[in-house]
């Protein structure tokens, strides 16, 4: 891997990050709120989890393999 494709992928795993935080964020305001809407809350945890998925996908490309 180039150090342009780890910069890369270290500038969008860091947006992912951010992406995440406020998704908890917003599902923690719906939890809140008197009436939250379910179907949007389902949409909201989804989407935190396939960032999740991208998230430990990009992880595993930029820390190298060790062989023990």
């Amino acid at each position: 891997m180039t150090d342009e494709e780890e910069r890369e992928l270290g500038a969008e795993l860091a947006r992912l990050y951010q992406e995440h935080r406020d998704l908890d964020a917003a599902i923690d305001a719906l939890h809140q709120s008197p009436a939250p809407d379910l179907l949007r809350l389902q949409r909201l945890k989804k989407r935190k989890l396939q960032l999740r998925d991208r998230i430990a996908f990009i992880e595993d490309q930029i820390t190298p393999d060790i062989i023990a």
